[in-house]
């Protein structure tokens, strides 16, 4: 098996040296790499993101794809988001959880979340924000808000079918997400063929996601902001990487219970961290904050002073909500998958809460920051308008949010890996030895994306994220059935105490669930 999966590094390795490198002039290596998949695969992220015109801008097929999804789920289990939004917040309490908890899984409810929570709130929540209200105008906010709303219900349906579909090992291990429950969900339903296409489909354009957007983006957009903040000369991402690489390795060698053990502790601490701080931001300007929001809602419908006016700003909005909360992409049911529970829906029903605090809380205080400050009118986009926007009210903010993206940047590596890794296992098999060949070249991936810059490189691992999407929304459509089958059981034995609310010693939950 290792000598199969270093056949395969082998061959990618000489298509870069019999392409990129053979160049009639010497090129440094990122640009030798870049060069290679600039001219040999920019087909790939040109199909994957191609727009249509709509009113005077562009409008990205794949985000309607993941759009659409989200309200289809919506209506279909009946706008479950809103409905058990309190029930999810009671079962990552633990008030679900029997004290003697013996089921199978590695992680607790508020593990698995947070492990999933690092892999979506990261730089997208900064520097993408930046960057479509710098384009879309405030007005984006609004159609962010409602996308990351509806991308609840896509992140339901997925959630509970990682669970439900998981490969549990002897050991103890579990390794789910869409790979299992496209394979073995729709060989159920007699889809045997196709369900083993779209898996596989999944799992290598999961692992080429990781190892770019995942990986590589994350350590060059960390070493980017440490060398605007501290004034380090350029040349030295090499050491940023390998400080990275060592606290990623540190982490990752421990497989899911160290990454959860982790993330349970980083992400309320960043969150913490880049909350308070917008909030800091909000009270010193507090008499802004009523016109900000009156800029959001009217730009939300008029679009005024926006290319493509109404249609860019929601166009904008919807692609930040999409592209920050990773709804209907399907890598957040991997993390999920792990959690110690015997019931599916529990586990769908924890991670409405990811796009709820990763979009409507984060990205909007974002939002809120940067309408305040009133630079989005500029030439500034992307992290340097947030960062220009926070130090308008103190210079030392520049600072903070210098250790906020390193530390986005570092959650979603370690998340990421784990999303990688079961992609990889799935298809190399299981194994120590074929972890470990996954594991060290993830970390020398951390080098290489710290030390250079891509371009064509980063856009074809964002395509390789999104084209898992095609793949697990296909499943999705097919499987939503047993996840309704599993809703409408898990509600009933909650309603007739078959399952406990532990918090009451037993007696029936609360309003919500006989409402």
């Amino acid at each position: 098996m290792i000598s199969k999966v270093s056949c395969y590094i082998a061959v990618i390795l000489s298509m870069f040296t019999s392409s990129a490198f053979a160049a009639s002039e010497p090129v440094g290596f990122d640009k030798a790499v870049d060069q290679f998949f600039n001219d040999n695969l920019s087909w790939f992220a040109n199909a994957i993101f191609t727009s249509v015109p709509v009113n005077g801008t562009n409008f990205p097929i794949i985000v309607g794809w993941l759009f659409i999804a989200a309200i289809i789920f919506t209506f279909y289990f009946g706008f479950v988001q809103f409905k058990r939004f309190g029930l999810a917040v009671k079962i990552v309490k633990g008030d679900f959880t029997d004290p003697n908890n013996n089921d199978p899984g590695q992680v607790s409810h508020f593990q698995a979340l947070t492990t999933a929570l690092s892999g979506t709130v990261g730089l997208g929540n900064i520097a993408g924000v930046g960057a479509a209200l710098a384009i879309g105008g405030p007005g984006a906010t609004f159609w962010m808000i409602l996308c990351g709303l509806l991308g609840m219900a896509s992140k339901f349906c997925e959630c509970t079918l990682g669970v439900k579909y998981r490969n549990e090992l002897p050991n103890g291990e579990v390794s789910g997400g869409p790979m299992y429950y496209l394979s073995r969900g729709l060989k159920e339903r007699g889809f045997t063929n196709l369900g083993k296409f779209l898996a596989v489909g999944f799992a290598i354009m999961t692992i080429l996601g990781a190892l770019g957007g995942g990986n590589m983006f994350q350590g060059n957009q960390a070493n980017a902001m440490i060398v605007q903040a501290l004034g380090i000369p350029d040349g030295y991402g090499w050491v940023t990487g390998v400080i990275l690489a060592i606290m990623v390795g540190s982490v990752i060698i421990g497989g899911m219970p160290s990454i959860a053990k982790v993330t349970s502790k980083l992400v309320p601490a960043m969150a913490l961290l880049y909350v308070g701080m917008s909030v800091i931001v909000l009270v010193s300007n507090a008499s802004m904050i009523g016109d900000a929001f009156a800029q959001i809602i009217e730009g939300a419908f008029t679009g005024a002073g926006v290319a493509g006016g109404f249609v860019g700003a929601l166009i904008q909005g919807m692609k930040r909500a999409t592209f920050s909360n990773e709804a209907g992409v399907g890598s957040a049911a991997i993390a999920h998958a792990a959690v110690k529970t015997k019931e599916p829906i529990t586990e769908g029903l924890v991670s409405v809460l990811e796009p709820f605090i990763d979009t409507v809380i984060i990205c909007t205080m974002t939002a809120l920051v940067i309408t305040i400050s009133g630079m989005n009118n500029g030439d500034l986009s992307g992290v340097t308008l947030t960062a220009a926007a926070f130090t308008e009210t103190a210079d030392i903010f520049e600072y903070i949010l210098a250790v906020a993206v390193v530390m986005f940047a570092f959650s979603t590596m370690i998340s990421w890996s784990y999303y990688g890794l079961k992609a990889w296992t799935y298809l190399f098999g299981e194994g120590k030895k074929t972890e470990l060949v996954y594991k060290i070249m993830f970390c020398c991936f951390v080098v290489v994306g710290a030390s250079v810059s891509f371009g064509a490189v980063i856009d074809f691992s964002d395509a390789a994220i999104f084209a898992m999407s095609i793949f697990n929304i296909i499943g999705l459509y097919f499987l939503m059935p047993v996840v309704k089958k599993e809703l409408h059981s898990f509600i009933a034995r909650v309603k007739s105490g078959e399952i406990k609310d532990y918090s009451k010693e037993g007696v029936l939950v609360s309003k919500e669930i006989n409402n």
